[in-house]
């Protein structure tokens, strides 16, 4: 087992590696920017070394910075958490020559399921449902024209690296797939270095259904389930929940059993989800997948009762996976909301000091969060301030749960998203599971409420 971890990241993810280190008696050295020098990832760290600037270009993602704070404080592993280098097969590579053990799947398979086109291409070739479209990047405009005409139109323009959303763009016309071709490119060079895109068909309101896998060194993969992801903004999660509401036992079986076979394909190794757009028929498409810890990894830990962090640590060090497929349980339901730093109507974000903060837990809660009374929020980073995490008997007592935590939650200072959170947990459609990707753009369409405890909450 490793005796020191190196963290890459910073905030609530910070923090939740080492809270898993503690448990298993490793030490952790944090690394830092200007900004979060009193960050408390930085306090319970058992070392800490500032690597740089607050831009996360001079920081949290400067790979000599983060290797040399590995070496001179004698680490023998990295955790890149997610989000910044998490899935940055160069880092990997890197820490391989230096000798330190980064906590993630293996550079080769980072590099190939991080380019889109490529890993639709490997996922067909394993069995795995693909959505029609290019077989890789297109080249000219005369070829995209093509494409689209093959597949029939709506369809999606997508950058083949990165995600969240950026160099992607929607085309329901020929007319306009030029210009979003053109467009998406120029985004997915600007946003991730790379400007190529690929076109695939348009599935109009789907869910977003992503697995959990966990890979060991020798071969053995199992899945933790699934997560329905389907509340997002701009293709960026909102609320996670496990099981989802539009699954049945006899769909996750055949699932799983589809996914760890796409995972013994690539020879994953580690924590990572695959994820999947479900149309209305039922019919799964494979979309990408995450070589990373994924930041609603709790609610699958909530119903499964597996600490994917330690598992992460355990397989890196060479163990083997502590269960077997026939292990894995699923018990009552879990559901995540993600407290954003921003304006709950306009969502601008909301950075500034946090004059009050306190979020309760009480039974079946679980928050994750750097945030408390005094800190700073920095506009240099991702916006998200706290998860708040519940598990009940089923999904009716986990929207209670939420709604009770949510309700019961103080945050002064600064705007937060806890009134949208409320007013979706209260929807009758999120209620009844009606959820699809075009959810919060019908859901935001709708008159807001204008008086109530809704209204007044914080």
């Amino acid at each position: 087992m490793f005796k020191k971890i190196l963290i890459a990241n910073r905030g609530e993810v910070a923090l939740r590696i080492i809270f898993a280190c503690r448990e298993l008696g490793i030490k952790t050295v944090a690394v830092y920017s200007e900004a979060d020098e009193n960050s408390l990832h930085v306090r319970f760290a058992d070392e800490d070394v500032r690597i740089g600037p607050a831009r996360s270009a001079d920081s949290y993602l400067n790979v000599p910075a983060v290797i040399s704070a590995a070496e001179i404080t004698g680490a023998d592993a990295i955790h890149p958490g997610y989000g910044f280098l998490s899935e940055s097969a160069y880092l990997a590579e890197v820490c391989e020559a230096c000798h330190i053990k980064f906590i993630g799947p293996d550079p080769q398979v980072i590099r190939l399921m991080g380019d889109k086109a490529r890993a639709r291409r490997v996922m067909k070739k394993a069995g795995v449902p693909i959505l029609p479209g290019s077989d890789g990047p297109i080249e000219g405009e005369e070829k995209a024209l093509k494409v689209a005409k093959e597949i029939g139109y709506p369809v999606i323009v997508k950058a083949t690296a990165g995600g969240g959303g950026r160099g992607m763009r929607v085309v329901r016309v020929p007319a306009d797939l030029s210009t979003a071709v053109k467009t998406a490119a120029r985004e997915a060079e600007a946003a991730f270095g790379v400007g190529d895109v690929y076109i695939e068909k348009y599935i109009e309101s789907p869910r977003h259904i992503e697995f959990q896998v966990l890979g060991d060194q020798y071969g053995s993969v199992i899945h933790l389930g699934e997560r329905e992801c389907s509340i997002q903004r701009r293709h960026q999660k909102l609320i996670e929940e496990s099981p989802s509401p539009g699954f049945s036992d006899k769909m996750r079986r055949r699932m799983g059993g589809m996914v760890i076979d796409a995972a013994k394909a690539v020879q994953y190794t580690n924590a990572g989800t695959f994820e999947f757009l479900m149309d209305a028929a039922g019919h799964f498409y494979f979309m990408e997948a995450n070589t990373r810890l994924q930041v609603e990894h709790p609610v699958t830990e909530m119903v499964t009762g597996v600490d994917i962090v330690k598992e992460q640590i355990r397989i890196a060090a060479g163990e083997r996976l502590s269960l077997k497929q026939g292990d894995v349980t699923f018990t009552g339901h879990s559901i995540e909301c993600r407290v954003n730093a921003e304006d709950p109507e306009t969502f601008v974000p909301s950075p500034g000091v946090i004059r009050v903060f306190s979020m309760l837990t009480g039974p079946g809660v679980r928050v994750e969060t750097f945030a408390h009374s005094d800190c700073t929020i920095s506009p240099f980073y991702d916006s998200m301030i706290a998860k708040i995490i519940v598990h009940g008997r089923d999904r009716k007592e986990a929207i209670a749960r939420m709604r009770r935590a949510l309700e019961m939650a103080v945050v002064e200072g600064i705007k937060t998203t806890i009134p949208l959170h409320l007013r979706v947990l209260s929807d009758p459609e999120f209620i009844n599971g009606q959820l699809s990707t075009s959810y919060m753009e019908r859901f935001l369409a709708r008159p807001r409420p204008t008086s109530g405890r809704l209204a007044e909450a914080v």
